[in-house]
């Protein structure tokens, strides 16, 4: 392909990107549904703007592996183990109810053999990631009870995907006869040297590239490991996706993860981008006119299966409410994003017909664009309206700070109080503008309207120079949604955030904020040394209980973030702690530590401070 034609088409992409994309957003209906658009547009059915669509699929898968490697950076085995109830309990639940209901359906209804029912089943029981997580974000819900559920079967479906793909060569390939044991051995010590080289291997490579101190570089390392480790699980017969997905799972608890996470995600978008057009471009929307009967009763029985089945689980299993159920529901019962690949692979293995692909893929597409007019239909009929601001945000024209402030309620006030006196540049931001409004009467400071969470916010407040961001707003999940945003996209910032309970702590923690400080937990150490020594203690045994029991309970408060979603063992937990910590204090009242502490006066100093 020349030059001028290679132009040609980026321009067409860029074009009907630009144009679509804004149009189904600012409809609430989805980027992914943009994309799908544009792709029928521009594809050979329509305008024919594109005529390689085959090309441009093979690019674009790259798309999907770099989305699986950004998958496998949020799920350290350490946090997948604490998530392990909700992620192999409902989500286990609902992958293989949905894929046996529907693999039996395409077996004795549409005739179907078994493999092909099997990979059918399978990819119709996943839901779309973009999608559901998009619309949790954009209604503020993803901290929600129904909201925890669903990005935890997300998860497990994401994972299930793997497999999945992974499947289809070997169900086309093989047999009972011809089963290749040394392939699978050679697999499976593939996956043992990426994951044994990616943790004594990859940490080291990454720590020799951050001393260079250069983005590019750094984005081109992690660009390298993730294609070089995709590379080699094909050559071993395996697919792409799992070794990408391996990669990310490895370097999860690595202290790259962020930084690695927002370099990536710009390329991951863009050819994730790239994939839902050709998906658009390989429709066959021809069959909408043909078939119309065939493809409604797809889409309808895709939805109501899917649907039947989430209520039980829902209610049985993850505990919900009808409401939180049916919005679960609704979120779930459409089609996903990896079906796509499924299918697709099917089609060229020959597992199923072109015909039957295009018109399941028709069908999910129709599912996924069904979604976001379900999702406001359920909240009209449970009388949920998503919260709107009632004034346009500020525009931001004050000079590059070096702290962001976000929250100016009382302890943002506090903070930004002695960060002018000490003549410290920042940038204060308030969602309330009754707050902003008060604030600016009592001075002029660089206070302004506007969602901290909102990326366009935020670079206007140069957060890109700034040294520190501090988290000071009163609702925790405002303030979990701007941590995540800030950690993913300017993960140079030091994240100063403030919790309101220790359940509060642990999700701050698990997104890498570091020591996050508890709103009550200092004044209240300070008001019960004082309580002490009303009753009678001296000021310095008072000041040394109450340095004892802060960090012993910071101490604990990081051992029980490792099982903070496991409630047996963190009641176990807090148990053995209340033990613990009475020993502790019948230790202190012995005469030796009484010398200890005569001899070493610093501990009593060290609780005069909150």
């Amino acid at each position: 392909m020349d030059s001028h034609k290679i132009l040609q088409t980026a321009v067409v992409f860029l074009l009907a990107t630009v144009i679509a994309v804004p149009l189904t957003k600012r409809f609430r209906l989805g980027a992914v549904l943009g994309y799908l658009l544009a792709g029928i547009v521009i594809g050979p059915q329509l305008l024919g703007l594109i005529s390689d669509t085959e090309g441009v699929a093979t690019v674009s898968e790259f798309g999907v592996v770099l989305m699986l490697f950004v998958i496998g950076l949020e799920l350290s085995p350490q946090r997948l183990w604490v998530m392990r109830r909700s992620v192999f309990g409902t989500g286990l639940a609902q992958v293989l109810a949905t894929t046996i209901a529907i693999a039996a359906a395409s077996y004795y209804l549409f005739g179907l053999s078994g493999k092909a029912a099997v990979i059918v089943g399978g990819s119709l029981a996943l839901s779309s990631t973009a999608f559901g997580l998009q619309i949790l974000a954009e209604r503020k819900e993803a901290g929600s009870a129904y909201g925890r559920q669903v990005f935890s079967i997300l998860l497990f479906q994401d994972l299930a995907a793997i497999p999945l793909i992974a499947a289809v060569p070997l169900l086309a390939s093989s047999t009972a006869q011809d089963f290749n044991l040394i392939a699978v051995l050679r697999t499976v010590g593939m996956i043992i040297a990426v994951v044994v080289g990616g943790r004594y291997l990859l940490r080291p490579i990454f720590r020799f590239v951050a001393r260079a101190d250069s983005a590019e570089v750094f984005t081109a390392t992690a660009l390298l490991v993730v294609t070089g480790v995709a590379l080699l699980m094909e050559l071993t017969g395996a697919s792409a996706t799992l070794g990408a997905f391996l990669a990310g799972m490895v370097l999860a608890d690595s202290e790259y993860r962020h930084e690695l996470e927002s370099n990536i995600e710009p390329f991951k978008g863009l050819l994730l981008g790239l994939f839902f057009i050709s998906v658009g471009m390989s429709m066959d929307v021809s069959l909408l006119l043909h078939q119309p009967l065939l493809i409604l009763e797809l889409v309808v029985a895709l939805l109501l299966l899917k649907g039947l089945l989430l209520w039980p689980l829902g209610r049985l299993l993850a505990g919900l409410n009808r409401s939180d159920t049916l919005r679960l529901l609704v979120l779930l019962a459409c089609g996903g994003e990896f079906a796509f690949v499924v299918l697709r692979q099917a089609a060229e293995q020959q597992l199923i017909a072109v015909s039957q692909r295009d018109a399941l893929v028709l069908a999910i597409t129709l599912s996924m664009a069904l979604t976001p007019l379900l999702v406001v239909l359920a909240a009209r009929g449970l009388h949920l309206r998503p919260k709107k601001p009632t004034r346009e945000f500020d525009a931001i024209d004050a000079a590059p700070p070096r702290v962001i402030i976000a929250g100016f309620g009382r302890v943002g006030q506090i903070i930004a109080r002695l960060l002018r006196a000490q003549g410290i540049p920042f940038v204060a931001l308030e969602h309330s503008a009754e707050q902003v409004d008060l604030s600016r009467r009592f001075g002029s400071i660089d206070l302004f309207f506007g969602d901290p969470a909102r990326p366009e916010l935020l670079r206007a407040a140069h957060a890109d120079k700034a040294e520190v961001f501090v988290l000071a707003t009163d609702d925790p999940e405002a303030n979990l949604r701007t941590a995540r945003l800030v950690r993913r996209q300017y993960p140079h910032l030091k994240i100063i955030a403030r919790a309101r309970n220790r359940q509060h702590v642990f999700r701050l923690m698990d997104m890498g904020v570091e020591e996050p400080v508890r709103e009550t937990f200092h004044s209240s150490l300070k008001m019960t040394r004082k309580t002490l020594e009303a009753l009678g203690l001296s000021p310095e045994l008072a000041a040394d209980r109450v340095e004892r029991f802060r960090r012993y309970d910071e101490a604990l408060l990081k051992r029980q973030a490792l099982v903070y979603d496991d409630e047996t063992k963190l009641i176990q937990s807090n148990r053995d702690a209340l033990i613990d910590l009475q020993q502790l204090f019948e230790a202190d009242a012995e005469r030796s530590a009484e010398r200890e502490r005569e001899r070493d006066p610093t501990t009593a100093q060290a609780g005069d401070g909150d």
